[in-house]
């Protein structure tokens, strides 16, 4: 089963409360609580607070969104267990993390086995408390490619990792479908939006069903439930936001 949902930094501006809110006027099921403004990493009153906030709107919470970066995050005074014990304050079932600080072009090997060891020491740790862990698929990191996205998984080679999917800024629709193909066995949450051909470049989420409907038509073969989150609209704006909710909604039903 596919849930439809929001990823909260997509309205960094708004307090946890208004953003439920406005998720809950959608019609969405699920939210992914970013930590650098929503919920920030450690702060467990404030974690507390949004996991009843978002209960009490009939919602439930689909990931935390940290900002925990394996091989990096550790040595710069960001401690997974702070990250860890704030999600499960929060009361979410994975938590994402970033494999890495570069693209997999700029990693060498060395630099790569320490991302994966990092990646294997937290997805212990989270098992150990009946969380997961879901790795961001993103430039910048060792999930720029389809191949290196998918050897990733295979070198870290751990039951509790799975990966999120988005379509790369850029890549054509059958590359995305070939890259999703890959991964499909562990992916976990879609991060859902319309960016093209840059980032730069947001559209309604309704211009891109074309190439949703070829990702999503993958989507659905994959084992398990998972969230399709909507991750930033046009102009940052919440009208832009209930209509690609509803186009979401429309596409999942």
């Amino acid at each position: 089963m596919i849930y439809p949902g929001l990823v909260s930094i997509t309205f960094r501006k708004f307090t946890p409360a208004e953003v439920a809110g406005w998720v809950k006027k959608a019609g969405l099921k699920g939210i992914e609580w970013g930590g650098d403004v929503h919920v920030p990493h450690g702060d467990l009153g404030r974690a507390r607070e949004v996991r009843e906030l978002t209960m009490e709107h009939g919602l439930a919470t689909a990931a935390y969104g940290s900002y925990y970066r394996a091989g990096q995050s550790e040595g710069a005074g960001l401690a997974f267990e702070r990250v860890l014990e704030t999600a499960v304050e929060l009361g979410a079932p994975t938590i994402r993390v970033w494999p890495g600080t570069a693209g997999s072009d700029s990693v060498d090997e060395e630099g790569r086995w320490k991302i994966i060891h990092d990646l294997r020491r937290v997805a212990e740790l989270a098992a150990k408390a009946g969380v997961g862990v879901c790795t961001e698929f993103h430039a910048g990191t060792l999930t720029d490619t389809n191949e290196s996205a998918g050897r990733l998984l295979v070198e870290v080679d751990h039951a509790n990792v799975s990966t999120c999917w988005q379509p790369h800024n850029g890549e054509e629709t059958a590359e995305c479908v070939e890259g999703l193909r890959e991964v499909l066995p562990r992916t976990g949450n879609i991060h859902v939006f319309h960016w093209w051909p840059t980032g730069a470049e947001r559209h309604a989420l309704a211009d891109g069903a074309e190439r949703w409907a070829r990702f999503l038509e993958v989507i659905k073969q994959a084992p398990g439930d998972r969230y399709a989150l909507l991750e930033f609209v046009k102009g940052d704006e919440p009208e832009a936001f209930l209509k690609d909710a509803a186009t979401l909604r429309e596409w999942l039903a």
